[in-house]
């Protein structure tokens, strides 16, 4: 293994996490997280799930030592991660308040639930307040994150060790940052998706049979996300490499690029989304 290589994956790995990381929500998120941090070598025996109906997929993780609404006393837990339903919040959060100290970092990544409900609910914990998003089920997702003063250095460095499980980890300082951050990149896939359909409709419109409408857009879009993933130039110079001058690129963008295009549709949408971010947290 290149020393570069051992290196990350040093860096990437959970196995040093001591005490309890309970995982409080299993769904589709929590259940992703779940699975990258035991991929990084986080102690299964460490970690207590709560969930009123876990999968079969969660409850099989039991035989791996992982524990499944255990009866018996949690006791304090290092990290806890919080990923129910936001409407749920309000009765779930505040009893899990036995379970956190002055040392427990709690990791939200609950949409709209602001760091003033948090606090309420637990008053000893350090807070960490994040938006993912959901390429997460796939390793491929990133997360913003925000903490309170009580977050040291170290119960921020475990924070984002736990949110690197499912991809990217982004930090900004100031909370009011995450209505425009859930406006872009928690909501986002939802545009993407829309482009692959919009784009199927549109090659049908052409005259294409639908399936293989369907299959070049679904390609085309996933395709070209994993080119702008992983070539270093920016989305601008990718756009430009595909289009020659006169060209049939060229035909398109003049439409999309238009003033009436689709920045103002697309900034109007996540204007959209921020505002209506907003008022869910009230």
């Amino acid at each position: 293994m290149a020393k570069a290589t051992k290196k990350k994956a040093q860096q990437n790995s959970l196995a040093s996490v001591s005490g309890t990381v309970v995982l409080v929500g299993a769904g589709k998120m929590g259940g992703a997280l779940l699975e990258g941090w035991l991929a990084r070598k986080l102690n299964p025996r460490k970690v207590v799930v709560i969930d009123p109906q876990p999968s079969k997929q969660i409850k099989a993780l039991a035989k791996r030592g992982v524990k499944i609404n255990p009866k018996g006393e949690i006791g304090v837990a290092t990290a806890m991660v919080v990923a129910v339903k936001p409407q749920v919040a309000p009765d779930i959060v505040p009893k899990l308040a036995a379970h956190v100290g002055p040392k427990t970092v709690v990791v939200s990544i609950m949409a709209g639930k602001t760091m003033a409900f948090l606090e309420n609910a637990l008053p000893k914990a350090a807070i960490v307040r994040t938006m993912p998003n959901t390429p997460a089920a796939i390793g491929r997702g990133i997360t913003v994150a925000v903490g309170n003063s009580g977050v040291t250095p170290a119960g921020r460095k475990l924070a984002h060790a736990l949110l690197a499980a499912s991809g990217s980890v982004e930090w900004v300082d100031d909370e009011a940052l995450m209505d425009a951050v859930t406006a872009v990149s928690g909501s986002g896939p939802a545009y993407i998706f829309l482009l692959a359909e919009s784009l199927a409709r549109a090659g049908v419109a052409a005259g294409l049979p639908a399936a293989l409408a369907e299959k070049l857009a679904r390609e085309t879009v996933s395709g070209s996300g994993e080119l702008l993933h992983q070539s270093p130039l920016d989305a601008a110079t990718l756009r430009q490499n595909v289009t020659s001058p006169g060209g049939t690129t060229a035909a398109a963008l003049s439409v999309l690029m238009a003033p009436d295009g689709i920045d103002p549709l697309l900034t109007k949408a996540v204007a959209a989304a921020a505002k209506r971010g907003k008022e869910l947290a009230g």
